[in-house]
């Protein structure tokens, strides 16, 4: 069963219509939807009008089951599905606008070497009513409206490969941008992808100019196949010429994603190699100092090692950042609080957070 998070308006008020109520119900449903309340919570709705619905729609796509607050401000959640399955996101507070990082499947079957995201593959792709439910859940759950928007910007960089679940993703694109809902313009949404090449070429054609986020990691197809199994398919090649077409049909720089990783890809040659690969690109390298992972057995690099690299890549042109590192003290690593809930689920222990 969707849920009416899964509805745009005009999709609403044909539901009404079929339903044989009043045409204003659409408006009723819509503000229900986009504030992520409950039949119960629609106190301008008649009961048995909410009962009725009930049995045709849920209210909504998704609910916060656990909320982890760090030091930070940082506030991880986890949501539980319909189905029963888990996915989880990220509240992160900034000086110039709040972000939400929101996942796009249950799983993942792209199998990087350095993300928990993927470890027991894919289970199934979110619907657009799914991810734009963690978006209006997020928001309600700091005080947020449609209109006083307490989630100013999303980042597809949660559990999935956005572009592995593109028609949904796109869909969701277009529900959370409209701006009789909660009305997030795509220059405030960064879509992060491990390099679907073909599907890149699709998002610049189709005129919702999100910021492309590239996780690129190496910079030679042999460093790139170790960490990442979709280079086989889609090689570093096809990548950058994806990313220089969305580059001239969007007229957005794209940001490439690289997690330095220790003895992988994090000394000067794989630093000249990357700007060497770079050059005349119209974008920016967004540096990770990685996560670790127990399951991965893979770890970042010191503070020196990071100021090196950057010191390369700036001699040769390459805008570069270290990205801020946020929520540590939550699991903030995608895939990691979810994995740990599923553990205490089938232990049959408690989960340790309220």
């Amino acid at each position: 069963m969707d849920s009416l998070q899964d509805y745009d308006y005009q999709q609403l008020s044909a539901l009404v219509a079929e339903l044989g109520v009043p045409k204003f119900r659409a408006d009723q449903l819509y503000s229900l939807a986009m504030r992520h309340k409950s039949y119960d919570e629609g106190s301008n709705l008649p009961v048995a009008l909410r009962e009725q619905l009930k049995g045709v729609v849920r209210d909504r796509a998704v609910e916060i089951v656990e909320r982890l607050e760090g030091k930070d401000g940082v506030k991880k959640y986890l949501y539980l599905l319909a189905d029963g399955n888990i996915i989880e996101g990220v509240y992160m507070p900034h000086r110039y606008g709040d972000t939400l990082c929101v996942s796009t499947q249950v799983g993942c079957r792209m199998g990087c070497a350095f993300c928990a995201s993927g470890i027991g593959g894919l289970v199934r792709n979110l619907t657009a009513g799914e991810i734009l439910g963690q978006v209006l859940a997020a928001n309600r759950d700091n005080g947020g409206t449609p209109e006083k928007r307490k989630v100013t910007n999303v980042v597809l960089m949660g559990s999935g490969e956005p572009l592995d679940n593109y028609d949904n993703v796109i869909r969701f694109l277009k529900l959370v941008g409209d701006p009789r809902g909660i009305g997030i313009s795509p220059r405030n949404i960064s879509l992060s992808t491990s390099g679907l090449a073909d599907r890149m070429i699709e998002l610049a054609d189709s005129g919702i100019p999100v910021v492309l986020t590239v996780s690129l990691h190496a910079a030679t197809d042999r460093k790139r196949s170790a960490l990442m199994p979709v280079n086989r398919k889609y090689p570093i090649a096809r990548v950058i010429e994806a990313a220089r077409y969305y580059v001239r049909k969007t007229g957005r720089r794209v940001i490439f994603e690289y997690a330095l990783v220790r003895g992988e890809n994090s000394d000067r040659k794989s630093a000249e190699e990357l700007a060497a690969l770079l050059k005349g690109l119209n974008c920016h390298v967004n540096l990770i100092n990685l996560n670790p992972v127990k399951e991965k057995g893979l770890s970042g690099v010191s503070p020196e090692a990071i100021k090196s690299f950057i010191s390369v890549l700036e001699s040769k042109g390459i805008s570069a950042t270290l990205r801020r590192s946020m929520g540590g003290d939550v699991e903030g690593a995608c895939g990691q609080l979810r994995r740990k809930y599923l553990r205490q689920k089938e232990e049959g222990g408690q989960s340790d957070a309220g």
